[in-house]
């Protein structure tokens, strides 16, 4: 029997079942969702949607820090500089060197992002870019050279973002972790970024697009892997992106007989993968794999939407004191921090990992030794179909779209995401309207 080697965090005195039905209350959550639509008109919107962040300022500002990356990508280049990669899905892998401005102390906050709230951005308070390169293959392998030369122990570190997160998110998030747990001093940072549409309405796109990208993460691993110049891989996801990086390791093994042994570390936060699921596929590695460093709530709302909507609890969110939870941990060695008793500075309880000041401090150290359902901006007619979601999987997802469209009115960020669900809705009806 395998032990557990670390369980950070204190138990909770309640324990849940690990399995089950449906309760009342969830399928009634669509009733608590009529009072908030009421309230509606006297919140209105305030979500910051702006987009082009990531066109570069012309000079920088004293005191900031900087963040460089290595960015590998499977989405389509964007139209607009300042966007560079839209969510919709490419052929091939695209490149890019990004570095990040992060504002100085005092202006910056352990855990957050601060988002410019006009462009230009302002690099004495805001996370603005002073470069932000499309590159190809060929120039990305030489600026991975070039930063690995300056990294005292030649590691790497890649970044998997989760779902609805729109390219800008996962550059400021990744280079936020990288600044607030001082691993750019130890690491190569290097972004793995999926094409995600960053709307929550569009879950079912952002997890196909997930899978659809984990052949290109293989292969991305496997060249960082059997670089010699790199001594070691170190993987963190977040969310959905744990799928495509448990996707991406198993394929590897069954290919190679094992994970590349270079691949020592991969950091789970949040992941949004069934439990059983998960546990094939780490299975299927076989026993020369990468230390597993679990980091879990059970507060995470995100996650209980994705158990309503798969009918199965969600690897991020099982109370890991339970069985059969805690005995297959052990068994599979797998190390737990629990953030279920942190306060979380996201909606759905569902960033902690990289939000809490504390945790980001224990992920610091996950990194030494071996950052909302999402990261990007959430409307309120969004929230609302987090809060029904219960509801929503039963009735089906022309009620979702009914429940949101009173909001759509007033919020301008769900009228946005919106607008692109009710045309794939419509397209879905015709097509099945069509004659055969």
């Amino acid at each position: 029997m395998g032990r557990i080697v670390s369980n950070i965090g204190s138990p909770r005195k309640h324990h849940s079942a690990p399995s089950g039905s449906v309760s009342s209350t969830g399928r009634n959550r669509v009733f608590g969702a009529v009072a908030l639509i009421a309230s509606a008109a006297s919140l209105g919107g305030c979500g910051n949607n702006l987009k082009g962040f990531l066109l570069p300022v012309a000079e920088g500002a004293p005191g900031t820090s900087q963040v460089e990356m290595v960015v590998a990508t499977t989405r389509l280049k964007a139209d607009s500089p300042g966007e560079m990669f839209s969510g919709y899905r490419s052929r091939e892998p695209s490149f890019a060197d990004i570095i990040v401005s992060i504002p100085p102390p005092g202006a910056h906050q352990v855990g957050q992002v601060e988002w410019p709230k006009q462009l230009p951005g302002n690099p004495a308070t805001d996370f603005v870019t002073l470069k932000a390169d499309i590159t190809d293959k060929k120039a990305a392998i030489a600026e991975f050279s070039r930063l690995l030369q300056k990294a005292p122990k030649k590691q790497a570190l890649v970044f998997v973002h989760g779902f609805n997160n729109r390219f800008d998110d996962a550059v400021f998030r990744f280079a936020q972790i990288v600044h607030d747990t001082g691993s750019g001093d130890e690491f190569v940072p290097v972004l793995f970024t999926w094409p995600s549409k960053g709307s929550v309405l569009a879950y079912g796109y952002d997890r196909e697009s997930s899978s659809y990208s984990r052949d290109a993460l293989e292969n991305l691993l496997r060249w960082l892997a059997s670089n010699p110049k790199v001594d070691q891989v170190t993987v963190l996801a977040h969310s959905m992106g744990n799928w495509v990086t448990l996707e991406a390791l198993r394929q590897m093994a069954i290919r190679d007989g094992r994970v590349a042994a270079k691949i020592r570390t991969v950091l789970l936060a949040a992941p949004d993968v069934d439990v059983d699921l998960a546990r094939e596929q780490i299975a299927t590695m076989g026993p020369e794999r990468p230390n597993f460093i679990l980091f879990l709530s059970e507060n995470d709302r995100a996650l209980a939407v994705s158990r309503e909507l798969w009918g199965g609890p969600r690897l991020g969110a099982i109370d890991p004191y339970v069985e059969p939870f805690k005995t297959d941990l052990a068994r599979e060695k797998i190390q737990v921090v629990n953030l279920t008793n942190f306060q979380s500075t996201d909606k759905f309880d569902h960033g902690t990992y990289a939000g809490n000041p504390k945790a980001v401090a224990i992920l610091g150290q996950s990194l030494e030794s071996g950052q909302t359902l999402t990261d990007s901006r959430v409307g309120l007619g969004e929230r609302i179909m987090t809060t029904t979601a219960g509801a929503a999987s039963s009735i089906g997802h022309a009620a979702s779209l009914v429940v949101t469209a009173p909001v759509a009115v007033v919020d301008p960020m769900t009228r946005e995401h919106f607008s692109d669900e009710v045309d794939a809705f419509t397209h879905s009806v015709n097509s099945a309207a069509a004659p055969q």
